[in-house]
């Protein structure tokens, strides 16, 4: 087996990623591009394998410092996110995911006593009580629902701008996935769907969710938005959509599903 060539390091500060400025673009730094960075070095000591692109390791890491060299800066994720080869998105997405779960989990839920990470798999042990904690995946829908040629769109109470989406939400205990789709669609917008299919799935640590996508159709209902988590929602035309959201996420990818299935 060939060895990898190169190590990466995914290095973390909040919801950023420090990044290397190179002729006008950004790039993932190497380990020899932060050998110079002589106080992040006890972070790194406790760096984590992410896996693999290319045949180059990839690792991570949260780092306290904001103090860097002028050619190295900080991005938000979600920014960098679009930039990146398909695998490296990926990577980014799981690091930041397992690091955010190890931050938050550093002490035994059972007896209280510290955690420590598994070095034959990817789990949290305790030595106390020998309780063992994986990796929290929270499973939520997302849905694409249409009606006569429209697509239904809602804004969140949450979002900062006044950006339009399909909807989503949690499943819950107990639930299929089908079911969540029917109660979210209900208590949110307050209509009812049929012909649910599954579309695709994508990871989206922010900060631990697995997004499942599908399509539906609108059975019955007016829209009734429950003005608790939609503030507004309506159904759109292929040629009049909203602002909706970037093409990195899946739910701009049952939109522009939609708009490809009006313009066929």
């Amino acid at each position: 087996m060939e060895l990898a060539k190169k190590d990466y390091w995914l290095l973390f500060n909040d919801n950023n990623l420090l990044l290397k400025e190179t002729n006008n673009s950004y790039e993932i730094p190497a380990r020899e591009d932060i050998e110079a960075l002589a106080d992040i070095k006890l972070s790194l000591a406790a760096a984590q394998y992410i896996g693999s692109f290319d045949n180059n390791a990839y690792y991570a890491a949260n780092i306290s410092t904001q103090n860097i060299p002028q050619c190295f800066l900080f991005k938000n994720i979600r920014q960098v996110l679009a930039t990146l080869a398909s695998d490296q998105f990926a990577l980014v997405l799981r690091a930041f995911h397992i690091l955010t779960w190890i931050e938050k989990n550093k002490y035994c839920g059972c007896c209280g006593a510290a955690l420590n990470i598994s070095k034959n798999e990817l789990t949290l042990n305790c030595s106390s009580c020998h309780n063992i904690i994986y990796p929290r995946i929270s499973p939520a829908i997302i849905v694409a629902v249409t009606k006569d040629n429209k697509l239904l769109l809602a804004r969140a109470k949450n979002f900062k701008t006044t950006m339009y989406s399909v909807l989503a939400g949690f499943v819950e205990p107990g639930e299929t996935l089908e079911e969540c789709i029917s109660r979210e669609l209900n208590e949110e917008v307050g209509i009812e769907v049929t012909n649910i299919r599954y579309f695709g799935s994508q990871a989206w640590p922010f900060p631990d969710s697995l997004m499942i996508a599908f399509t539906a159709q609108w059975a019955k209902g007016d829209i009734i938005i429950d003005n608790n988590e939609i503030i507004e929602a309506g159904w759109f035309s292929a040629n009049q959509l909203p602002k909706i959201p970037e093409p990195i996420s899946i739910s701009r990818q049952l939109i522009d599903s939609f708009v490809a299935s009006q313009n066929q």
